[in-house]
């Protein structure tokens, strides 16, 4: 989700926080959308990609 952040804001012009508001509605709508069967891989793929930096061991 880092780089579709980054691109969100030199694209789109968007800030921080809109990019963490628009990733957050991106994945209320794919849980609107994927089976109750395939909600576990939405939920684990946007837990796993949008954790902010200060947890991030990596930097």
């Amino acid at each position: 989700m880092e780089d579709l952040g980054q691109q969100l804001k030199e694209k789109a012009g968007l800030t921080d926080e809109q990019v963490v508001k628009v990733i957050a509605t991106m994945k209320d709508f794919l849980m609107g959308k994927v089976p109750p069967m395939f909600s576990g891989f939405v939920e684990n793929f946007f837990a796993k990609n949008t954790k902010p930096e200060e947890e991030d061991p990596l930097g």
